[in-house]
Formats: C-alpha cells, structure tokens, sequence
C-alpha cells in the first residue's frame, strides 16, 4: 500500500482551516505537510497533503511518488547494504549470503552484460527460427511455460476455489505487451496514438536484435495480440471469481484446444499424475487455439521473439534496458529517467530471492515487541468489525453468523513468515544476472508445479518481508502485513493511538474488509467459493454497492476519463469499511474515548489526518492515466476524500456543513460494513 522524506523548512504553527492550529509534530502529523489555503471540507486530500506535494516533486526515475516512495527508499538504503555485504563476503557455497552476494554482484557487472549484448537469448532464437508447424510453436512455448516464462497464458497454482485445501492448477488468458486488453480495442485518438507507439516501439526492440524486416513484423505482431485482447474478459469480468473457474480433465482441455495439448504440457512439467485443472478462461483459449493455423508461421515466430525479448530486456545491454525504458517507463508511466543499477538489481533480488534477502531484512528492522504491538491492533480491530456486523440493521441474524465466523477465523500473519522458504535447490552464480534471474524463473516454476493436487501449506507468503503493501486471500482467509508495511509512519510503538490507528490501523481494517467485499465475500470461512448469505441480504448488499460504484463513477481525476467504479468496487469497500472499523477500534482506546488535544488537534482530527497523510501521493500525467484505465484501486486523492466524504463523525470532526464537498448528503451517504 504506500513513509518520511525531507520535507522543506515551514513555519513551526500553520492555521488550519478549521479554526484549530498544528504543530511539527516528532512522531506523528508535520503540519508542514498541510495546505493551509484549501478548507479541510473542501478537498482534505489537498488539504492534508498539500504542502507537502509542493515541496516533494517527483524524482526524474518515478512516474509517481508517495509515502510507499519513502519507505521504499528507506528499505533500498538497507537492503543495498545487506547485499553489498553479502557480495563482498559471500560465505558457504549454497548459503544464503552466497546466494543473494553472487546475484547482486553479477547483476551489477554492467562492463560484462554490455559486452554479451544479446547472446544470452541465442538459443532461443535459434529456436524460434527452426521452427517448421504450429504444432512446434505449441511445444516451444510449453517448453518456456514449465521453465517460468508465460507466454501465451498465465500460469498459476492456487487453491480450488471450491475445495480450498488443495492446490490445483490455472491456465489464464495472456499473450499482451500492454498492461491491458482495453490498450488495442479503445478507439479514442489517445488510445489509437499510444498503440502506434508501442507498435513502433517492438520495431525499434527487434531491430536492435537484427530483424531487417522489423516495422512490418511489429504490425503482424499488434496484429496477433489485438486478436488475443478481442478474446480476453475485461477487468470487470475477471474480478468475479466463476469467471476463472472451469475444471476440465485433461482430455476435455485437449478437445478444447486441438493444436495445444495439455497432456503434453503437464508431461514437460513432470506432472503426469495431474487429472484436471481450470482452463480459467475457455473462450481465449478458443481463440488463441484457432490463431495456431489462421495466422502464419512467421508471425507466429516474429511474436514469440518480441515475447522473448520483452520479457528480458532488462537484464540485457544497455541499448535494450534504455529502449525497454523509454516505453515501458517514459511512455506509459511518464518516468523521465531510468532507476539506477543498484536499484533495478534490489527489485529483481526481491522478485528472484525474494525470502532469503527478507530473513536478512526482518532480523535489522522488526523486532518481536513490534510484532506483538501489530497483533494487538489487529485483534482491536476485529473485536471492532464484530461490533459493527452486530449493529448492521440490513444484514439478517442468520447470515450475521456465517460473517462472524468468518471473522472469527481470520488468520493474520505480521512481519514475515514463521517458516522461510526453502531455496537450497536453485543455484546462483556470479557468472551473468540474466542466467541467474532465469534460473530463478525456473525454480519457482518447479516449487508451483510441484505443489499441484497437493494440501495447501498455510504457511506460505505472497510478498516479501522487504515489500510496502499488505494484501487479504481470500482462500485462506488471512491479512498479510510484511514488516516494510509496519514501519513509521504507518506503524510505530511510540505513537498515540489516533496516528497508528489512522496509519496501520486503517491498513489492518482495509485487509479485514476485503473479506467482505463484492468479491470477498463470495468466500465462505473455509476459504471456499460458496454462498453463505440469504438471498435477500445479498440484494441489499448489492444495492449498497451500487451507490459506491457511483459514487466512484462520477470522480474525473485526469483528462476526461472517469474512475471505473465497478472495477474499484473492492478496493472502494474495502477503504471504506477499513477507515470505518479503525476509526471505531480507536475510539475503544483511552485517548479514543477522551478529547485531550495535541498541538490543537483533537484525536479525532490527528486520527483522520493520519489517514490522509498515509495517502501523500504525486503522479505524472501519463501514470495517472495508466492507473485509471487498467488499475482496481482508485488514485489516492479519491481513497482519500472518497470515504471521507461518506463518514459522519469526520464530518463532525472537521464541523463540515451541508453542501460541502467533503460532506455527501444523508442519502448519498454509503453504508456498507
């Protein structure tokens, strides 16, 4: 989800719109941060923020840059560190200081993957160039599938959506170069100029390869993908769990697909035992299966070295990375320079090892008494979220008890995992980063295939202990916070209560609530897809949503194009209810229940504020556009002002009127959870 920076020298007392005053605070709110021009009523994330947007432009390497920034920059300064000297001193051959030393230190040879250019992807190439029939395309890319290079779909192990103790298999519509499948069938004039510059751009990427014949084998190649993007769901679509959910036993895919066999497939992963799995979306399938022979080889083969090259050009010489840049970077995020090396390698260390950097990490910056802390929160909030499912007056005392149990069983997993990932198999060498990074690829893809049909391990992590962001699974019912997400300010011992309850505490509640989003809720305690609501209670849950969505709909952040409320339905709910349940778990605490103001502010002005300030976020244009249009969460300002707008006691907070922005009308309010 989203830390300090050096902020600009300010007057130490700043006059607040409403009539109260705020000091620079040491631990908690910077009144530095505030706009004092803009009424807290009027728009609070300007408000709240804008002082510090004024001083805080964005750095030439970022398209957008908040408080998630500043922590990661805090986390970079000590994770080079770790790897700097676990590179100087490697230890043990197979040890984990050996391992994350030798990536870095072979990520960092820039003199040695300059002068190797684009050799590493010879034999592929080469691969690409022998083949003869579809039939070969179909083996080649199962051969880059089972080595962890999707290609044609997305492959996933995850747990039965309807059996959650098992892992079964998910093949997923894929194939795109652009972040989405509305990028090729938007007809506006941006969209149709954003698609010729990435047309250009595979041209100028497979010209850099040697393709004499590349500008025409860009258009065949936009061509394909555009075929694949007419057969794809939309976003909308894939946010409901059926949509990728169709178990077929082997011989039934085989028929789906003729000319790709999944019998063959899961031979080449070493999976002969596998029965059945989800053919997540049927229909591409359909389509991409159909292409195999109406498209000819040779685009077949100019799309699977642009998939080839796209995929690694990061790890190549410096004219791929500065070319891979220039659109990934600049054209769609609006980025004016590329990171520098160390920080690419960080990010790609965190993606390929990412555990054994993180036990490293976790061990410098959270101790056990913070864990315990983030735990007592957690059970604050949920003893606050049984509170309010109890005094929901639209939900029925039947389906209040399928909730609660829900609740009650919620896991909740702080800092890092109780057991660390195993990585004794993969080998890492100083040799070349692009080996290393494919050798991690590899590995990861044999660790997923060999958990296929097997019980799920409760145990595992999606994110790295080093990672700012938190995340709710629904399959397993369980909140995830790793350590870097329980750093200050969100989250620190010595705060008062309003900060890490409007910090962390509305990040706990956020997680809590996407249990019982539009798409959470349809998972039952077990973690199973199954309906444990009454007919009539989901119709009015519904109804509630629709207002938020909305709500959502009518918010214009960039250009003229308008938020998709139905996408950001989750992400809406879960704010919404998230800052709801903090706000209430706060006022459980003594200073919650007093009026006792620190540097003029009430607690529940330093409670609100601090949900604002963890929002402090600056975006390029073209990365605000980016997010709109293929992101589930909205951009921050509306995260900010959004719930905001839908909650009395802020109202009263801040003694916001009637027909104030930051004030909807009784009945637009929207009360879900």
């Amino acid at each position: 989800m989203r830390l300090f920076s050096a902020r600009t020298l300010a007057p130490a007392l700043l006059s607040i719109a409403t009539g109260v005053a705020a000091h620079t605070n040491e631990h908690g709110i910077d009144a530095r941060n505030f706009d004092a021009r803009t009424q807290a009523c009027t728009d609070f994330f300007q408000h709240a923020n804008g002082g510090w947007l004024a001083s805080n432009p964005i750095p030439a390497e970022y398209s957008t840059w908040s408080l998630d920034n500043e922590i990661g920059e805090r986390n970079t300064a000590i994770l080079k560190r770790i790897l700097e000297d676990a590179a100087a001193h490697p230890g043990a051959a197979g040890s984990a200081t050996q391992k994350i030393g030798d990536f870095y230190a072979a990520a960092m040879n820039e003199a040695a993957i300059d002068k190797a250019g684009s050799d590493p992807l010879q034999d592929d190439l080469a691969a690409i160039a022998a083949l003869k029939s579809p039939d070969g395309v179909t083996k080649l890319i199962a051969d880059w599938q089972v080595l962890g290079n999707d290609v044609l779909f997305d492959f996933e192990t995850q747990p039965d959506l309807k059996h959650s103790g098992t892992d079964i298999a998910y093949a997923g519509q894929g194939g795109l170069g652009l972040p989405d499948r509305d990028y090729y069938l938007r007809d506006d004039a941006k969209s149709r100029h954003l698609l010729g510059q990435y047309r250009s751009h595979v041209a100028h990427m497979l010209g850099l390869l040697g393709d004499k014949n590349a500008k025409e084998e860009a258009v065949w190649i936009v061509a394909l993908e555009t075929r694949f993007a007419k057969a794809s769901l939309d976003r909308v679509a894939l946010r409901d769990p059926s949509n990728s959910y169709h178990i077929m036993t082997l011989a039934q895919a085989d028929a789906k697909t003729p000319h790709i066999s999944w019998t063959e497939f899961f031979h080449k992963a070493g999976r002969d035992d596998v029965e059945s799995f989800s053919l997540a979306q049927p229909d591409f399938f359909t389509a991409a299966d159909a292409a195999l022979t109406d498209v000819p080889l040779a685009h077949w083969q100019a799309w699977l070295r642009w998939r080839l090259l796209d995929a690694n050009a990061a790890f190549l010489s410096k004219p791929f990375v500065e070319a891979d840049f220039a659109f990934h970077g600049g054209v769609l995020r609006g980025a004016k320079q590329n990171l520098p090396r160390y920080k690419r390698v960080i990010r790609s260390a965190d993606r390929a090892v990412g555990e054994l950097l993180g036990q490293a990490y976790a061990a410098q910056v959270f101790p056990p008494q913070a864990k315990q802390r983030a735990l007592d929160l957690v059970n604050n909030l949920k003893t606050a979220m049984r509170a309010r499912i109890e005094r929901l007056t639209w939900m029925s005392a039947d389906t209040k008890t399928s909730a609660y149990a829900k609740l009650d069983t919620m896991v909740a997993k702080i800092g890092y995992p109780d057991r660390w990932r195993d990585y004794s198999k993969l080998q890492v060498t100083r040799a070349s980063w692009i080996a290393n990074v494919r050798a991690a690829r590899a590995f990861e893809a044999q660790r997923q295939f060999a958990k296929l049909d097997r019980p799920v391990d409760r145990s595992e992590w999606d994110m790295t202990p080093q990672t700012v962001n938190a995340y709710y699974n629904p399959m397993g019912n369980e909140i995830v916070f790793p350590a870097a997400q329980l750093l200050p300010p969100y989250f620190e011992v010595t705060n008062d209560d309003a900060l890490n309850y409007g910090g962390i505490g509305s990040v706990i509640g956020h997680e809590m609530t996407h249990a019982f989003d539009d798409e959470g809720s349809q998972f039952d305690a077990q973690g199973n897809l199954a309906n444990w609501w009454t007919k009539d209670d989901r119709e009015k849950f519904d109804a509630r949503a629709r207002k938020l969505v909305d709500q959502f709909n009518a918010y214009v952040p960039v250009d003229d194009l308008h938020i998709n409320g139905k996408l950001t339905l989750g992400e809406n709910i879960a704010d919404l209810g998230g800052l709801l349940v903090a706000y209430d778990a706060f006022k459980l605490t003594a200073q919650g229940k007093g009026n006792a103001k620190i540097a003029g502010l009430s607690p529940a002005q330093r409670f609100f504020y601090a949900y604002a300030q963890t929002w402090r976020t600056a975006q390029r244009p073209a990365q605000l556009r980016l997010q709109v249009q293929s992101n589930e969460h909205a951009p921050a300002k509306f995260r900010t002002n959004g719930p905001l707008a839908d909650v009395p006691a802020f109202a009263h907070a801040f003694a916001c009127k009637a027909g104030d922005a930051m004030r909807r009308s009784e009945s637009d309010i929207v009360e879900i959870w």
